[in-house]
């Protein structure tokens, strides 16, 4: 029996541009695998990084929790370098154009899909409102979920910009997220992880700081 998958991490570096600004930002890619299978979460600026991790494991699944270019970007690239199709939300294709004219990603993610890599299944829960086709991949064998931008530790994602909405990332937080068991750790799009348990306490000051 090969191993169970366990989480692997990357930062890589690069440009989020959106709205005609253009921001210098570090992102997590985390790898969910065992020796022989992977699955990606958001192919963040630098493909080969990221295939260089992988080494010679199968990628079964490249997924995004959503649209923003800078969590897309190296996903045409990865796909390419690896032979694994791209996972999004299609409610999140209007951004996904903006990064890559022309191209499309392979497979829808829908509210409820598993997908499984190692004999562990990944649900996917729709999470919108930092955009909207924005996931969450909740590992309920490994005690974690990876939120992208929608939960960082210490509040939502930001909904400043085109195609958010800040009542709707309260509403996927409160009914999506903070449901889940308390120790589970929260691993985000951007900066440290955190646990439910943690940020569950301070939705109502979100919400009250949000207005």
């Amino acid at each position: 029996m090969p191993p169970e998958p366990e989480i692997e991490h990357l930062v890589t570096a690069g440009t989020f541009e959106l709205d005609g600004g253009s921001w210098e930002v570090e992102n997590n890619v985390w790898i969910i695998a065992n020796d022989r299978e992977a699955v990606v979460i958001d192919p963040a600026h630098d493909a080969p990084a990221i295939a260089a991790a992988v080494g010679d494991r199968r990628v079964l699944a490249i997924i995004c929790t959503h649209a923003h270019n800078d969590h897309v970007n190296a996903a045409p690239e990865l796909a390419e370098l690896t032979g694994a199709p791209i996972f999004l939300h299609p409610d999140d294709l209007p951004l996904w154009k903006q990064a890559h004219p022309g191209d499309h990603p392979d497979e829808e993610l829908r509210d409820g899909q598993r997908i499984t890599v190692g004999g562990l299944y990944l649900h996917i829960r729709h999470t919108p409102g930092h955009s909207p086709g924005g996931v969450s991949v909740y590992v309920p064998a490994l005690d974690a979920v990876f939120t992208g931008d929608t939960l960082f530790q210490g509040g939502p994602g930001a909904t400043g910009r085109s195609f958010s909405d800040f009542p709707t990332i309260i509403r996927s937080i409160r009914e999506r997220l903070l449901v889940l068991p308390p120790e589970t750790v929260v691993y985000t799009g951007h900066g440290p992880t955190t646990t439910i348990g943690e940020e569950a306490p301070h939705l109502e000051e979100w919400v009250t700081r949000g207005h």
